[in-house]
């Protein structure tokens, strides 16, 4: 197996695409199966953080916009990846692969607090880390909690994994025409306003200089390519990268 190019990286599943086929709740067999591409991964000598959303269980930003307090909405979308990265926890130690369930709010009889030295310790023992309630603060996104403990944890790339194979002009699912990018500036998704990460997120990895590969998860030996550097999805970085 090629070693991978990347020592250490974060990868950040949505709950829609990682928990869930197409409908609330939880699918388990598609978590099952997500735990076994961490596992490949993982054995492929990477250390990994796993940042996990919570849509399907909760989506804050719905429930705010038919009238919920938008801080009380953010807060049960917290807890919504809690209960998603506590099943993903299950589904990986029944595989044999030892985690750590770290949460930016306090829910100790689940998960150990987010504390930095901590996951980074468990990331050096060879642990894969489940890191869960976004940044513990209503207003930010999982997306950008994703790119805030990238930044924390001195990852080498962000990895999104999605259900589509790349960021695309238009939306794929919509338009079969659409065309997609194999590489792209911060910059350019900022100015097109491509709808990958929101802007907070993608800002912040443009002022680390932290890649991100957008990619689907789901589509054999692709989290493997993306940790070998291999060229998968749409990769995001500075000019000339």
């Amino acid at each position: 197996m090629d070693p991978p190019r990347y020592r250490r990286a974060v990868l950040k599943i949505s709950g829609e695409d990682g928990f869930a086929s197409g409908h609330p709740g939880f699918d388990l067999a598609r978590i099952g199966r997500l735990a076994e591409l961490i596992g490949e991964a993982r054995a492929l000598g990477t250390e990994l953080a796993v940042v996990v959303g919570g849509g399907n269980v909760v989506r804050g930003a719905s429930f705010a916009q038919h009238g919920m307090n938008p801080a009380t909405a953010d807060y049960m979308g917290m807890l919504a990846t809690v209960l998603n990265a506590v099943a993903l926890q299950d589904a990986l130690e029944r595989r044999e692969i030892e985690t750590r369930c770290l949460t930016a709010i306090h829910v100790g009889e689940l998960a150990e607090p987010y504390i930095r030295r901590r996951a980074l310790r468990h990331l050096e023992r060879g642990r894969v880390v489940i890191l869960a309630a976004g940044t513990g603060n209503p207003t930010f996104t999982t997306d950008t909690a994703a790119a805030v403990r990238a930044a924390e944890l001195q990852a080498d790339v962000l990895l999104k994994g999605t259900k589509v194979d790349g960021v695309y002009d238009r939306d794929p699912m919509q338009h079969p025409d659409a065309t997609r990018f194999a590489a792209l500036t911060y910059q350019h998704v900022i100015e097109r306003h491509l709808r990958v990460m929101d802007a907070t997120a993608i800002t912040l990895c443009r002022e680390r200089g932290l890649p991100v590969v957008v990619f689907n998860l789901w589509q054999d030996g692709a989290l493997l390519g993306a940790l070998r550097g291999e060229p998968v999805g749409t990769t995001i970085g500075a000019a000339g990268d």
